[in-house]
């Protein structure tokens, strides 16, 4: 059928959109501070909000692998799920330990984050595949939006409690529980259940060059023994699956340009999630919410439009990236660091706002032009692991960062101080790659020096006698006119 991927692609933006509205999502600090939940800012800060870090890297490579091989549909009701336990928690739990718990349910929840975006691509086909993104990426951002502006205006307007937010939350989870059951289940995955597809492919063209997706850099095959029992197949399937992955991931990151973005990605990825995590406790320092107005729903809602607006940008931009890309982070990162610092010494909350709008939409920027510096020369099957491989590497150095910097059984530093470290880290980034992109352009003019000498040496022995190893012209002028 000529419109099959309209039904799956409107079933999966009905649930990237309700999943993402959540209208509680500005205001949780001042709600788990507020007289609901009665916890102290150590108790938020340096005991509850670690555990979502910890979980997510945890459960990140179960999770990917687990996508693959029940091939996304049950991972997507898996992650409806555990919305629903998360905000039916926040709405009725109020110890420590149970809130330590649901942190960890969140974690689940985005660990399976993958299926989401993984789901659509072995559903629809490869023609389809820059429609359905575009669709699916941008819903998420809308019901993001939606969800943050809701909640400010029913707090600001209707004086609604921050309780029934979390009970508005509750319900959007449900409906989007709903809709994952709907979904076709697909035939095939990127890795576990690949050459069943290649098998059925091969009965109408065994050509090597029949798609994309079984390109030079998908041929593998998960089993070398088509004729092998049942038995063999269990027993090499994942270790054939991590071997193959381990291949693609030497082959992905030999290219220095993916391996420059990658590093930006990670170390970027790690900095930017401590900022959002923690920002919302930068608030209630500046101005708590017991005492005035806040509009943290309003401050969301404006940097992840502008955020958006600025990933839709950068499909217009005509940048050499091969060339200015490391500069181009450099500058970038010198912003993101300005904005954290000025959030963090600057003690006022409009100037703390403002800031982390420029903050926020400048990450989204970068990331997208990072997203499709690293995806144009990949395969969606290698794109899956370069985007896994990244977010788990920001992962890692986003669990030291916060041990170190956040739990309460080391530092434990105060918010302030945090953010000061974020400051510096972005700074550090932003050293990091000024020195990558001044070795770059130093390389290049190099050779390009050497390219010029070179020319002007053959010049000079044409017009003399030929040099080693040139090949003499000996025939006759005339004849060879």
């Amino acid at each position: 059928m000529p419109e099959s991927w309209l039904f799956p692609t409107v079933l999966l933006c009905l649930y990237g959109f309700f999943s993402n509205c959540r209208p509680l999502e500005p205001f949780l600090t001042a709600f788990l501070l507020g007289p609901d939940k009665n916890l102290t800012e150590t108790q938020v800060i340096n005991e509850i909000y670690p555990f979502w870090t910890y979980s997510y890297l945890v459960l990140l490579i179960p999770a990917f692998l687990a996508t693959d091989y029940l091939r996304y549909k049950p991972l997507l009701i898996l992650q409806a799920g555990s919305f629903i336990v998360t905000y039916a928690m926040i709405v009725k739990v109020q110890s420590v330990t149970a809130m330590q718990l649901l942190e960890f349910f969140f974690g689940l929840a985005t660990a399976t984050d993958i299926a989401y975006y993984s789901y659509i691509y072995s559903v629809v086909d490869q023609a389809h595949y820059q429609k359905v993104t575009g669709f699916c990426r941008s819903i998420t951002l809308l019901g993001s939006s939606i969800g943050s502006l809701l909640g400010q205006v029913l707090v600001s307007a209707a004086q609604v409690p921050l309780q029934y937010l979390g009970i508005i939350t509750l319900s959007f989870a449900c409906i989007a529980f709903l809709t994952p059951w709907f979904l076709p289940m697909p035939a095939k995955s990127l890795f576990f259940h690949h050459k069943d597809l290649h098998k059925q492919e091969n009965g109408s063209s065994a050509s090597p060059t029949e798609s994309e997706g079984d390109s030079l850099e998908c041929k593998v095959p998960l089993n070398s023994e088509d004729h092998g029992g049942r038995d063999e197949k269990r027993r090499s399937g994942l270790a054939e699956v991590l071997r193959l992955l381990w291949v693609d991931f030497l082959q992905s990151y030999s290219s220095s340009t993916l391996l420059s973005w990658s590093l930006w990605w990670a170390l970027s990825t790690c900095g930017y999630f401590q900022v959002v995590n923690y920002v919302q406790p930068l608030w209630e320092k500046i101005l708590p919410s017991k005492e005035f107005q806040i509009y943290n729903g309003y401050v969301e809602t404006i940097s992840t439009l502008l955020g958006a607006l600025a990933a839709f940008a950068v499909g217009y931009l005509k940048v050499s990236w091969e060339v200015w890309g490391e500069l181009a982070l450099c500058t970038f990162s010198v912003v993101i660091a300005g904005s954290v610092y000025i959030m963090d010494t600057v003690m006022n909350i409009w100037v703390c706002y403002v800031s982390y709008i420029i903050f926020r939409a400048t990450y989204m920027l970068l990331i997208t032009i990072a997203t499709y510096q690293i995806a144009t020369n990949l395969s969606m099957k290698r794109y899956a692991l370069v985007f896994g491989v990244n977010t788990l590497t920001a992962l890692l150095l986003q669990t030291l960062l916060t041990v170190i910097v956040v739990d309460s059984n080391v530092l434990a530093l105060d918010i302030l101080q945090q953010f000061l470290i974020y400051a510096i880290y972005f700074a550090v980034i932003a050293v990091v790659f000024l020195v990558a992109g001044v070795y770059k352009w130093r390389r290049a003019k190099a050779g390009s020096t050497q390219e010029s000498s070179q020319t002007e040496e053959t010049i000079v022995v044409g017009n003399g006698t030929p040099a080693v190893g040139q090949k003499l012209d000996t025939c006759d002028h005339d004849v060879c006119l």
